[in-house]
């Protein structure tokens, strides 16, 4: 029996593209003699599709979508994920279902038992789950279909109190392959997780299990691929591309398949995965063109070589945007960085408008030479020029803000928090100088002294980012046990850190909340980013020390 593992990247919503990718993909594999052709999870509606599920005709059109496929797809069988309507009348709208077309029609539908509701999945909002489990025939095999979130177990998962395993109950009636249709969203590690996961899963079950994962983008969840067969005996026997579409077959009477190389790993990984999270939201949302701020820094820096790498050099246009506080090493190492990307470049000092603004205030202000409100000022005409270039040419403006910013309130809200998208924004700021020694890994792309000199926003004479922030070597520590970990600030003191350094940070991330919920769309790279998976209320009680 010979599978493909058609691995795409749908568009939430195109129904049409997304099919005329699945008919695409099934052509293909057709001719390569496959027996079965497997799609991800929601292929025909994308993932997620959200309150489109509460749209009206929104499940029909799936369906109608769904029947028109299997009338295409005569060549050989697939399993296709899709949205099909509950007609029962009670409970949700629909299923989020795996559909096995077979014969010009749509020959069983299977429906997904485990619904999550917890970090950025919210799938119980929207599906009714499964309330039975049978395996189907195919080629003579007795087959088990799952989707996702059924085979998942762990912390997060537990916490459900899933009253039912599907797995098991397929088990128990008997199949000879276990198949799950996945829309695995992307964070750090997770490829090997999900690897070892499949892996134990067919040493319990006793029987090779095949997972298919959908890739790219879909606003600020990344999916990697990685789609996958494990043998039972728990060794490989066929693996697809890591962010990219791929079509990968094996041959279970065989036990052999496609091996594409090993996955990235570390900065590599990141870097992969941010490039296609701006490439599939550039393409998706209808931009031709990039613009972003480019001052001579670490995160602009870097934020311009991920954008040249997704969208290409002649799509991502730089403002390098002075002021008198600006030093010469920031200026020079900008063109630089322009120069050897080959990005247009454009400079506009901004001391004028700065001055005009000095001027409009000193009645009611007095002075405000480096002062807070001037140092907020230079953020905002920043943002403003960015913005005017990006709404004259139609470009997507970038944030450039990391985490550790974004966390603390480092960063000044229309200022340089402008943009419809925040690459970095998962990153710490150790992170990004990381990327920084990965993108120079083998020639200087990123001038040296940007990677060397102290981090400084530029905005009052000598200014450095340590000011006003803990070092990085122990800001970024406590951040990831405050955000990613969960821990309070008594649990974290214990891990060896300054009460007083934890208390401040503390504080900067509670009074920030406000901020956050107003910045750009963030790429989310790991467990726990800043956007829709983390919820903390903004007035509740923190100036009083709650």
């Amino acid at each position: 029996m010979k599978i493909a593992l058609a691995q795409i990247d749908p568009t939430v919503g195109d129904i049409p593209g997304n099919c005329e990718k699945i008919i695409g993909f099934h052509s293909r594999a057709a001719k390569l003699g496959a027996d079965l052709v497997v799609f991800p999870e929601l292929a025909v509606s994308g993932y997620p599709p959200l309150d489109l599920i509460n749209r009206q005709g929104f499940v029909e059109t799936c369906l109608s979508a769904l029947n028109d496929l299997a009338r295409k797809l005569t060549a050989t069988p697939a399993l296709v994920g899709c949205v099909v309507p509950n007609p029962s009348g009670q409970g949700r709208l629909a299923f989020n279902a795996a559909a096995l077309l077979k014969d010009g029609r749509v020959k069983s539908t299977h429906f997904k038992s485990r619904l999550p509701s917890y970090d950025v999945f919210d799938e119980d909002r929207y599906f009714e789950p499964a309330k039975k489990w049978e395996p189907i025939d195919i080629c003579g095999r007795r087959v088990g279909v799952t989707i996702c979130e059924d085979i998942w177990q762990g912390p997060d998962q537990d916490r459900q109190r899933y009253s039912v395993d599907p797995s098991e109950q397929l088990k128990k009636q008997g199949i000879d392959l276990l198949i799950n249709l996945s829309a695995s969203p992307f964070c750090a590690g997770k490829g090997k997780v999900r690897e070892e996961l499949i892996r134990t899963l067919a040493g319990r079950l006793g029987v090779p299990v095949v997972l298919v994962n959908q890739v790219g983008g879909n606003d600020s969840l990344l999916f990697d691929g990685r789609s996958l067969a494990m043998k039972a005996d728990g060794r490989l026997l066929a693996r697809a591309e890591a962010f990219a579409e791929d079509l990968v077959m094996f041959d279970l009477d065989q036990g052999q398949g496609d091996m594409r190389p090993a996955p990235p790993e570390g900065s590599a990984e990141l870097f992969r995965a941010i490039v296609m999270g701006i490439r599939d939201y550039l393409d998706k949302c209808g931009f031709s063109k990039v613009v972003l701020g480019l001052s001579g820094g670490i995160d602009s820096a870097v934020t311009a070589v991920l954008a040249a790498e997704a969208a290409g050099s002649d799509r991502v246009q730089v403002l390098a945007m002075p002021s008198e506080y600006s030093s010469l090493h920031s200026r020079t190492d900008a063109e630089i960085l322009a120069k050897n990307l080959g990005l247009g470049f454009t400079t506009k000092p901004i001391d004028k408008v700065l001055n005009s603004y000095r001027d409009l205030l000193r009645l009611e202000f007095g002075d405000i030479a480096a002062t807070l409100t001037e140092e907020n000022l230079q953020a905002r005409i920043r943002g403003a020029l960015i913005m005017a270039f990006a709404n004259h040419t139609g470009a997507l403006a970038l944030a450039t803000g990391n985490k550790s910013e974004l966390a603390t309130g480092y960063c000044t809200l229309y200022g340089d928090m402008v943009g419809g998208l925040a690459p970095i924004g998962d990153l710490l700021k150790g992170q990004v100088y990381e990327l920084a020694s990965f993108i120079n890994r083998e020639e200087e792309i990123i001038p040296r002294r940007t990677i060397e000199r102290p981090a400084s926003a530029e905005l009052r004479p000598d200014q450095t980012d340590q000011d006003s922030l803990p070092p990085y070597e122990q800001l970024d520590p406590i951040l990831e046990l405050l955000i990613s970990e969960g821990l309070g600030m008594d649990s974290i003191v214990k891990r060896g850190y300054p009460a007083e350094v934890v208390q401040e940070v503390f504080r900067m991330v509670e009074m920030s909340e406000f901020k956050r919920r107003q910045s750009a769309l963030v790429l989310r790279v790991t467990h726990k980013a800043f956007g829709e998976g983390r919820r903390i209320p903004i007035a509740r009680g923190i100036r009083r020390g709650r």
